[in-house]
């Protein structure tokens, strides 16, 4: 595919979502066909199953039951948005992806990685990042940017928080194309950090064409 598949992660509160945005904007600027997109969600399924995962009236879902809605929202995701976009030439952006299962799922929730991994390709036929970044941030920072209304997720004790952010930081120590941005700096820094890195990332891979 002639696009570029990036992926933003990290715990709650790392500011995934502003960053998203921020970055969609300044790639746009640099001449970028770019598609800002998020999961769960992206589709009319996907926000649905959102809804569903997040409210707090849903309250305890099993690991496996959790798994599975996140991979049925993320296969609707990739075969609708995603992997048109890339087929188009586009820069896609996706707040979250494959390393949040991960995270969450498998540090959080206990599920082995390899097993998660098999659904994943199952349910994205096969489709990876080119690049993930982790914004990674403090639990208890993070907890506290997040505010007192927290969705069902959010709303976990912090020790699973802990496992979450575990989870993305040995993700990251062990694959090479996953980065991690600190968020410590503020959201002006780190969105001209990440955006540098970024555009690193964009040029090598120009330059291997």
């Amino acid at each position: 595919m002639a696009g570029f598949f990036l992926t933003l992660e990290g715990p709650e509160g790392a500011g995934k979502t502003t960053h998203t945005r921020l970055l969609a904007r300044v790639l746009q600027q640099e001449g970028y066909q770019v598609v800002a997109t998020r999961e769960p969600g992206g589709t009319r399924l996907g926000e649905a199953v959102r809804t569903l995962l997040l409210a707090q009236d849903t309250g305890a879902i099993s690991p496996m039951a959790e798994t599975l809605l996140y991979l049925a929202a993320r296969a609707e995701h990739v075969a609708r948005v995603i992997r048109p976009a890339l087929e188009t030439g586009a820069v896609v952006i996706c707040d979250r992806f494959l390393h949040s299962t991960l995270a969450y799922q498998g540090y959080g929730r206990g599920l082995p990685l390899g097993v998660l991994l098999e659904l994943n390709r199952a349910a994205t036929a096969g489709l990876e990042p080119d690049h993930t970044f982790v914004l990674d941030v403090d639990v208890a920072e993070g907890l506290q940017r997040v505010g007192r209304t927290r969705d069902r997720l959010e709303a976990e004790d912090i020790s699973f928080h802990q496992r979450v952010r575990q989870g993305f930081l040995e993700l990251a120590a062990r694959e090479q194309r996953v980065t991690v941005v600190p968020t410590g700096g503020g959201i002006e820094a780190t969105a001209g950090l990440l955006a540098g890195k970024v555009k690193e990332v964009l040029r090598a891979h120009a330059g291997r064409k």
